[in-house]
C-alpha cells in the first residue's frame, strides 16, 4: 500500500504505517471513534550497527525522538514515523547532545541515521558551531520591543478601548476548588512566561519592554 501511495502523492503524504483492520470503530452517532484507533507498531531497529561513535549517538537521539527502543543506521526517519515537526525537535536534539547546527532540510534530504551523521561530520569539519543559548543581563533602561509588540502598541494608540485582543474565558468548575494551588499553578504559568507580565511604558512618546517580576 506504501508503494502504491508513494507513486500517486508527494512524499510528505505517505503514511509511514499501514493497520489493517476488520472495521473502522465508531461513535453511538456512527461516527469514526478516533479515540478507539490502535497506534500503529512500527519495526525499527533493522540493518547494520553503528561505526563510529557519532552514528552511536544519533541512533540513541533518532530512537528518543521516534519514542522507539532502537533504530537502524540505514532506516530513514520518515518511514519510522517522523514528520516535519519531529524532524525539528530532532534538529534541536542534535545540537544539545552534539553541539551541531544542522537544518531541518538536513534531515528530509538525509534521513537515515548514515546520513545524517555524514553531515554532522561535515559541520564539524567547518568549524561552524552555533553557540548556545545563553542567559544575559537586560539593559536597565529597559528593552526595545520586538516587531509584534510595536503593531499591537500602535493599535492599542489608535483605539485605546478596542478590545479586539482580549481573550474573555468563562469555566465551570464543580466540586470544591483548591484556591492555593489555583493560585500557584496560574504563578506558575506568569513566571515561565514573560510575555504575560510584559508591559510597555513610555519615555518621550518612545515605547518599550518592562518585565515585570513573577510577584
Amino acid at each position: 500500500v506504501r508503494a502504491y501511495l508513494a507513486g500517486v502523492l508527494p512524499e510528505f503524504m505517505v503514511p509511514s504505517a499501514v493497520v489493517v483492520l476488520e472495521a473502522l470503530p465508531v461513535t453511538r452517532n456512527g461516527k469514526l471513534d478516533r479515540a478507539a484507533l490502535p497506534a500503529p507498531r512500527v519495526s525499527a531497529g533493522g540493518g547494520r550497527g553503528p561505526r563510529s561513535v557519532v552514528e552511536e549517538v544519533l541512533c540513541g537521539v533518532v530512537a528518543q525522538v521516534l519514542g522507539v527502543e532502537g533504530v537502524g543506521v540505514e532506516e530513514s526517519f520518515f518511514d519510522l514515523g517522523g514528520d516535519s515537526l519531529l524532524a525539528t525537535r530532532l534538529v534541536s536534539r542534535v545540537r544539545s547532545v552534539l553541539g551541531v547546527e544542522i537544518g531541518v532540510r538536513a534531515v528530509f534530504e538525509a534521513p537515515s541515521v548514515a546520513g545524517l551523521a555524514s553531515v554532522v561530520e561535515r559541520e564539524r569539519d567547518s568549524g561552524v558551531v552555533r553557540p548556545r543559548v545563553r542567559v544575559v543581563e537586560r539593559s536597565a533602561g529597559g528593552v526595545a520591543l520586538s516587531f509584534g509588540q510595536r503593531r499591537l502598541w500602535v493599535l492599542n494608540r489608535l483605539d485605546p478601548v478596542s478590545g479586539v485582543y482580549n481573550l474573555p474565558v468563562a469555566l465551570r468548575l464543580s466540586g470544591r476548588v483548591d484556591v492555593g494551588a489555583l493560585r500557584w499553578a496560574l504563578a506558575d504559568v506568569a513566571g515561565r512566561h514573560e510575555s504575560l507580565r510584559t508591559v510597555f511604558p513610555e519615555v518621550g512618546g518612545v515605547p518599550f519592554q518592562r518585565i515585570l517580576d513573577t510577584a
